[in-house]
């Protein structure tokens, strides 16, 4: 966990300075996430590439952490606990269902 949120910040950093680079204030306007481009986008190291991909990891960390703690509990027969895994896996999942294709 703690690599994945050293892996985050570390794109995140690679953004925001290549985005001081490019000129381009934070506050522009900014591209919608599209999943299709972002490779093209990684091979061109532009600011919105590296910053979605962080914003991505820092996303997933936390959704990481709870199925891996469902997998220890599981291995341990403490099914409990998993069962609370999964029904937090299910609120995150309703949350990210309910954001998708709405606009702040």
């Amino acid at each position: 966990m703690k690599v994945m949120t050293y892996v985050a910040v570390g794109l995140l950093l690679v953004g925001v300075l290549a985005m001081i680079m490019a000129g381009i204030s934070p506050t522009d306007a900014w591209p919608a996430l599209d999943p299709e481009a972002l490779p093209a986008q990684l091979v061109a190291a532009t600011p919105v590439a590296f910053l979605w991909l962080g914003l991505l990891a820092v996303i997933a960390t936390p959704i990481v952490r709870v199925v891996a703690a469902g997998v220890a509990y599981a291995s341990g027969g403490e099914w409990r606990m998993v069962a609370i895994s999964i029904a937090i896996l299910a609120v995150i999942m309703v949350g990210v269902a309910s954001a998708v294709g709405t606009e702040a």
